[in-house]
C-alpha cells in the first residue's frame, strides 16, 4: 500500500467519523430548540402548587408576577432582560428577575441577586426560565425561554393579546 492509498484511506476515515458528530450535534441541537429534554419529568413547580418562598419576593402583590430565573453570564438572559427592561409589562402584570449571583444593574425592572436556593426550589435548570405566578402565590406555568420573542409571547399569552412577529422573528 503506498502512502498516498494510506492518506486517502485515513482522509475518508476521518470524514466519516466528523459526519457522525456533526450528525450527532444536528440531533441534540434539534431536541433543544424543540423544546424536548431529556429528563423524563416535567421542568419547574408544576401548575396549580404553591410558589416556593413567594411571600418574601412579593409580599402583599395584588397582581400576577413573572418570576425570570436569568444568569449574567448567559447572552439569551442578557436579551429577555433587556426585552423586559426596554418594554413595560402590561397593566397587572409584574416582572422580577432573579439571579443566582450578583443581579447586574436593570433600571426600572426589580432584580434580586443570591437566589441560587430559589434556582434549586423552581427547578429552574436552564436560563432564561420563567415561572408564572398568581397574587395568591400558585404556580400558573413554569418553562424555559429561548429568547426574548418567546418571553414576549409568554407577555402576550398572559394578557389574551395575539403576538405577531414580523418574517424577520421580531416584531
Amino acid at each position: 500500500m503506498t502512502f498516498q492509498t494510506s492518506a486517502l484511506i485515513l482522509s475518508w476515515v476521518a470524514i466519516l467519523l466528523l459526519a457522525l458528530v456533526v450528525s450527532g450535534l444536528v440531533r441534540q441541537v434539534h431536541a433543544l430548540s424543540s423544546g424536548t429534554l431529556r429528563r423524563g419529568e416535567p421542568v419547574g413547580p408544576a401548575p396549580g402548587s404553591t410558589a416556593p418562598d413567594f411571600r418574601r419576593l412579593a409580599p402583599e402583590h395584588p397582581e400576577p408576577m413573572v418570576l425570570l430565573f436569568l444568569d449574567s453570564d448567559c447572552r439569551t438572559c442578557s436579551e429577555v432582560l433587556e426585552e423586559a427592561t426596554r418594554h413595560a409589562p402590561p397593566p397587572g402584570i409584574t416582572v422580577r428577575a432573579l439571579f443566582r449571583g450578583t443581579a447586574p444593574e436593570t433600571g426600572p425592572l426589580p432584580a434580586q441577586g443570591g437566589e441560587a436556593t430559589l434556582f434549586d426550589r423552581y427547578d429552574a435548570i436552564a436560563t432564561p426560565f420563567a415561572v408564572v405566578v398568581d397574587p395568591g402565590g400558585t404556580v400558573v406555568r413554569s418553562e424555559p425561554l429561548g429568547s426574548r420573542t418567546a418571553f414576549r409571547t409568554l407577555l402576550a399569552q398572559l394578557t389574551g393579546r395575539v403576538e405577531v412577529t414580523s418574517p424577520g422573528g421580531t416584531s
